[in-house]
């Protein structure tokens, strides 16, 4: 297995909670223990949310399921369509994964510079729910890949390369950038809705263009990859948008770094 897709979910989650022992430190270890437990409990969230699906999430995923498998049949077309070759034996192309990944950070970086120059709550808020959205899909990416085990087409002309020594399946960056780009297209009021949705979700196409572009996926790697991070984004912004009365924490980045906001709802 590769070691570029375990960097890139490190330094995306590792990101989410570095400023963890800082806070523990201000606050006290009590509190920052329990944020600790609080952000343990998102994640368990996260991970049991199928447990908890309706129909409505049931009909998006067997949605879902359906364009990985029509991406499917198309793997072979698409990639003779980018001119894929087979790379030499124990040799791994430059995929240029560093510069795909460019849209995306840009889209965070963006929305959080505007935020603090505008000192505006709401888009400090929308930074936070990126980077949790992209964190979350991408760890649950990487968990993918090693189950899947996905040969890359680089490595095989063979589209059911599956249960290999292989980490394509579903594109990682393709997950962060329709995480980040989802939750873009939908925050905010619906003045500039088309504006962001364009913005949001195209740059999010334009990653999944260029791994295909630069030989790094199948077809349905990057279909996989868009349905978990859009699903991912609903996710994060449903329980940031909730009224309910329980504690929640949220990533907020500031002009000197990042905060982990513990929010408790105390309304009757």
């Amino acid at each position: 297995m590769g070691c570029r897709p375990r960097l890139y979910a490190a330094l995306v989650l590792a990101a989410t909670i570095a400023c963890s022992p800082a806070l523990a430190q201000q606050d006290g270890d009590d509190e920052g223990e329990g944020r600790a437990a609080t952000v343990a409990s998102d994640v368990k969230d996260y991970v049991t949310a199928p447990l908890h699906a309706r129909r409505p999430q049931w009909v998006r995923f067997g949605l879902g399921l359906g364009a990985i498998a029509l991406a499917y049949r198309y793997d072979d077309d698409v990639r003779e369509h980018f001119g894929t070759s087979i790379a030499p034996a124990g040799v791994s192309p430059d995929t240029n994964s560093g510069g795909d990944a460019a849209l995306g950070a840009l889209a965070l970086g963006g929305t959080w510079l505007a935020a603090v120059l505008g000192d505006e709550g709401e888009g400090r808020r929308e930074a936070g729910a990126m980077l949790e959205a992209a964190a979350l899909s991408s760890a649950a990416a990487y968990a993918l890949k090693e189950i899947a085990g996905r040969e890359r087409p680089y490595a095989t002309a063979d589209r059911s390369g599956f249960r290999s020594d292989g980490d394509a399946f579903p594109s990682l960056h393709t997950t962060a950038a329709f995480a980040i780009g989802s939750v873009l297209a939908e925050s905010g009021d619906d003045r500039r809705r088309w504006l962001r949705r364009v913005l949001g979700y195209g740059l999010a196409t334009a990653t999944a263009y260029k791994r295909l572009d630069h030989d790094a996926h199948w077809l349905s790697d990057t279909v996989a990859g868009a349905a978990l991070g859009v699903a991912t984004a609903r996710f994060v912004m449903k329980r940031r948008e909730s009224d309910g009365a329980r504690a929640r924490w949220q990533v907020l980045p500031q002009a000197d770094g990042l905060t982990v906001a513990y929010t408790v709802d105390l309304r009757p």
